[in-house]
């Protein structure tokens, strides 16, 4: 029987902007050989960035500029750019897995140290079934999230974009490298002793040895007292001054404002009223009679930090709470996939080719087979073992599919990893004392199970922006899935050595590795206090119930982000107040771009160059760190060129990066009649 009635019109299937039926030039050595070393040059770079500041940069810009650069010059394919790009950028997740976990089992004590004899195989493994994991995790989900019509992907449109601007990718790219040498020249001066890159120096807060009186008579007893803390000017650090500039001046202000409490209320304010009575709770307070200045640096350390602790606690569960209806429709989205039935590689269309579900569900068993082996080996427990391996597989399969929803609606540069991985944490522990199991077996596995799930949490986003990339550009998805299982195997071969060289040399520099000032790696520190809070009972938490309360109070009030407060009271000063230089100059640049009344085409181009511009120089301190370092580790000292270098030149040098990243960008706005770039960084 016909009807002349109309069938209601379907959607318009997604055309990519390489149809399908077009065979291409894809997966090539030449292409691989680009994006692995650029997968560890990202990777790296970010381990040095995260270690010392806390935070991380997105690689999918800098490996999608590169890329383009070098393939350009070979007349390569745009899908062999988006090859290489992928290979590229996957190794920041990698290393924000690891650098966000592995030192807390040193911080914690279970690792006699992070030498190569006592920790390479173990944070290998875990680095590499961790991100091998968040491979095969997201890969179940990939159809449903990546051809959901209401996931933006932010950053996947820009970064598809890039790759489909050409000429202007390949411009773009200089910006990045000019100021990668700047950035490098700038930190190799400092590290030379050209000019000084910190100055602080203890100061007074009212009368110091003066008296209290405990009571109102005249023979009450009083007690010696006086206010100090330490002032410390900003680090002449490139790097710092470009992640202040990328995450702009209000997120700045944020992370600084937790330097001013910790170190202009609470340090002396602690002292003032405590005074020499502190000396009988620190345990690195040890100074005799009146001495207020040694007793500065212990009471943030021991006091205040933990208080930042709890802040933190509250900043991780804030954000999860904020993105509930998100995390919610992520796990209904990947049931609906589970429950669909369908088999993953059921078309022969190019871009539907993707691995099948017998062989990742293969794999998964086999990696959780392993993860058994592996708790075993280094807890020595048998039934921990398997409730962490569980654990870590219901948690890393619920946190990677969240990882990767969060992704699809903010971007990989905002995903809150470190507050996913703080509730597997705390779950896990929780469990690990109702078994009975505490001491160092117990911790061991708590921070196994935490590391495995973050290393796979960080990878699921970065490859699911990488499907989203590579199904608006139209690559296959097998191929890319396969670039990233070999990309992560690289990057997790490799990963261990920036780390351990930036621990070594801090160590022979006169530091303690990992917590030290200079390599503060402030969310392993959180870690490893959970883990020993909850299973080995050696948490302050009176102080991080202070804390807790504190955060609770900056939620009421509507604090834009509890947890970068905390975590500038967690960092030095000098470091925050560095990044709240970059956020001013960020400022700056805005200000003068609107008062130049530039239309919204050069606001665009004007974003895109500043925060290239920014990321060279994160890029060229970072690595020039990493070749410091691994001369302190080698015991090649640098030679100095002053004995006692001038902070005051030190300030002439930041004030020239200040000039680059705001006559850069503005001289870049281009004529307000061409064409609106897509706006790949903001």
């Amino acid at each position: 029987m016909k009807t002349d009635t109309p069938a209601p019109p379907s959607a318009p299937r997604h055309q990519p902007f390489v149809p399908e039926s077009v065979s291409m030039t894809e997966f090539t050595w030449r292409a691989l050989f680009i994006g692995l070393p650029l997968t560890l040059i990202l990777g790296a770079a970010n381990a040095y960035l995260g270690l010392r500041a806390g935070v991380t940069i997105a690689a999918t810009y800098p490996a999608a500029v590169i890329s383009m650069a070098v393939l350009r010059m070979f007349r390569g394919s745009i899908l062999e750019e988006n090859i290489a790009r992928t290979a590229g950028s996957i190794g920041e997740s990698v290393a924000a897995g690891a650098i966000f976990t592995l030192p807390a089992f040193v911080i914690a004590g279970v690792w006699p140290s992070f030498k190569p004899g006592d920790a390479y195989w173990k944070s290998t493994a875990l680095m590499l079934v961790g991100s091998v994991l968040g491979v095969l995790f997201v890969s179940l989900v990939r159809r449903v999230m990546v051809e959901d019509p209401t996931l933006p992907f932010p950053e996947s449109v820009a970064a598809g974009e890039i790759h489909k601007a050409g000429q202007r990718g390949s411009q773009a790219a200089k910006y990045l490298f000019y100021n990668m040498g700047f950035g490098a020249v700038v930190y190799f001066l400092g590290a030379l002793k050209l000019f000084a890159v910190d100055f602080d120096r203890f100061v007074s807060v009212g009368s110091l040895g003066a008296r209290i009186r405990l009571g109102a008579g005249a023979n009450a007893p009083a007690i010696p007292t006086g206010g100090v803390t330490k002032f410390a000017a900003p680090s002449v650090s490139p790097a710092y001054l470009g992640v202040g500039y990328i995450i702009g001046p209000e997120l700045a202000a944020l992370n600084f404002s937790g330097g001013v409490l910790a170190w202009g209320l609470m340090v002396p304010l602690l002292i003032f009223l405590l005074g020499p009575q502190l000396r009988s709770f620190l345990p690195a307070g040890g100074t005799a009679g009146e001495d207020w200045i040694g007793m500065v640096v212990p009471v943030w350390r021991y006091i205040v930090r933990p208080i930042a602790v709890g802040g933190m606690l509250v900043g991780a569960g804030y954000t999860l709470f904020r993105m509930r209806k998100s995390l919610f429709g992520g796990l209904r989205r990947a049931f609906a996939e589970f429950r669909s039935g369908q088999e993953s590689q059921v078309s022969v269309a190019r871009t539907e080719r993707y691995m099948s579900w017998k062989t990742v569900f293969s794999l998964i068993a086999l990696l959780f087979a392993m993860m058994i082996a592996l708790y075993m080996y280094m807890s020595g427990l048998v039934v921990g073992a398997i409730v962490a391996a569980v654990v870590m597989l219901i948690a890393g399969f619920f946190f990677a599919t969240v990882s990767g929803y969060l992704v699809g609606m903010i971007g990989s540069s905002n995903n809150p990893i470190s507050g996913l991985t703080l509730s597997t944490l705390i779950i896990a522990a929780l469990l690990m004392v109702a078994l009975g199991v505490s001491g160092t077996s117990g911790i061991v596995a708590v921070l196994g199970v935490a590391s495995v799930v973050c290393v796979s949490a960080a990878v699921a986003g970065e490859l699911l922006q990488d499907f989203k990339v590579g199904w608006i550009l139209g690559g296959t998805p097998r191929t890319i899935q396969i670039v990233e299982l070999i990309a992560v195997l690289c990057a997790s071969l490799v990963m261990y050595f920036p780390v351990m060289i930036l621990h070594e040399g801090n160590i022979a520099q006169g530091g303690i590795g990992f917590g030290d000032p200079k390599l503060s790696a402030p969310q392993a520190g959180l870690m490893a206090a959970l883990a020993q809070g909850i299973v080995g009972g050696e948490m302050a938490w009176s102080l991080v119930v202070v804390g807790i309360l504190f955060g609770a109070a900056m939620v009421m009030l509507r604090v834009k982000s509890p947890m970068l407060v905390a975590v500038g009271m967690y960092l030095p000063l000098e470091t925050t107040f560095a990044i709240f230089i970059g956020g001013m100059i960020r400022w700056a640049t805005d200000a003068v771009r609107d008062r130049r009344g530039y239309n919204e085409a050069q606001k665009i181009r004007v974003e895109n160059v500043g925060i290239l511009a920014a990321s060279g120089l994160i890029a060229g301190e970072a690595l020039v760190g990493l070749v410091t370092a691994t001369c302190n580790f080698f015991d090649l000292p640098l030679p100095n060129i002053f004995q006692s270098p001038s902070y005051i030149l030190g300030l002439v040098f930041m004030a020239l990066i200040a000039f680059v990243l705001v006559r850069v960008p503005l001289a870049n706005a281009g004529s307000p009649d061409e064409p609106a770039p897509p706006a790949a960084m903001v």
